[in-house]
């Protein structure tokens, strides 16, 4: 492929093409894959979840053993919270990018700012209908996940291992938290994608292709039911709830920095940080490919991997160009 990377939205073009981790070179390379695990994959908003993680569960978390029985009480407190969390982290993005416009467009993928007077948004108002989507529906399933989750270890039907006993596995199970949500991603997300329950539920989601923080969990109701189900996996494997808040964090807002339409924040003395994902912009742009991340990146594996430069682009617009001949 080229290796001139091309952003047709904007003046912004990124410095480089999109590859796939070094974890998964051949032949290995393993400093190249320590480095990507411990900085590409968590710097910085991996460890900014994970240390939020435990200061959620230790200061901002009902006792396990309240949450033996259902209660409105518990459960309505879970889903302030959630609501709070996402408010902050979400709404601090939003302000200092789209409100206060603290960089203006610089490293902004899209030139355009979000739309206002568009039909296709609740409201005529995209900001106002992404948070809608986000607060009303996201915050709700992924507290309903989260709140059974507890009740299913406060019960004892699944152990509850502590950190001091098992340091070695729970700390793996904090990383597994990022591979396990992006593989869940994939299939979920290509299952969005076949057309019948695209039209009907996912097409929400892709009304917005200039993405803004808010955009993240701005999804249908249904595909909110599918999208936290990764939850699913703890009701089975025995992690410490640390790890069960962590995967709610990622998954119910980790979309935001995904999804901020920006590739970096810009700090003060020429220092910047990722804030941005070129690979999951450019699903926005062409809906038909990247369906899934590069850290786990099936969509190498299946054909789908579009990697940003303009020889790319055409090889991915020819491989449908074909399917729909076969399918025709």
């Amino acid at each position: 492929m080229a290796s001139n990377p091309y952003n047709a939205t904007g003046t912004y073009q990124p410095d480089k093409t999109i590859g796939p981790p070094q974890l998964y070179a051949w032949p290995p390379r393993p400093l190249g894959a320590l480095r990507y695990l411990f900085y590409d994959l968590l710097f910085p908003w991996g460890y900014f979840f994970i240390g939020l993680a435990f200061v959620t569960w230790y200061y901002l978390t009902p006792p396990l053993a309240t949450m033996a029985v259902f209660e409105p009480g518990w459960i309505a407190l879970l889903w302030l919270r959630n609501a709070a969390l996402l408010t902050l982290v979400v709404g601090g993005l939003h302000w200092w990018l789209y409100v206060h416009r603290g960089q203006h467009k610089e490293y902004k993928f899209d030139d355009k700012w979000p739309a206002t007077g568009n039909p296709k948004f609740l409201w005529g108002h995209q900001v106002r209908d992404n948070m809608f989507w986000s607060i009303a529906s996201g915050v709700t399933f992924w507290t309903a996940y989260e709140a059974v989750t507890y009740w299913i270890y406060a019960n004892g039907y699944v152990s509850n291992p502590a950190f001091v006993d098992h340091p070695a596995y729970l700390g793996l199970m904090l990383i597994a938290v990022f591979f396990w949500s992006t593989l869940h991603f994939y299939f979920v997300h290509r299952f969005m994608h076949y057309q019948p329950v695209y039209k009907v539920v996912h097409e929400l989601h892709h009304r917005n292709i200039n993405t803004i923080p808010w955009t993240g969990i701005s999804m249908h109701p249904l595909e909110h039911s599918i999208y936290f189900s990764v939850f699913l996996l703890w009701w089975f494997v025995p992690v410490h709830p640390v790890v069960i808040v962590l995967t709610g964090l990622f998954q119910g807002i980790g979309p935001a920095p995904s999804h901020s339409g920006f590739d970096f924040i810009k700090l003060r003395g020429g220092f910047k940080i990722s804030t941005g994902d070129w690979y999951h912009q450019l699903h926005h742009q062409y809906f038909n490919f990247n369906y899934g991340n590069t850290t786990t990146p099936f969509d190498r594996l299946f054909g789908s991997w579009h990697d940003g430069s303009s020889d790319s682009l055409r090889a991915q617009k020819e491989r449908k160009r074909m399917q729909r001949r076969k399918a025709a």
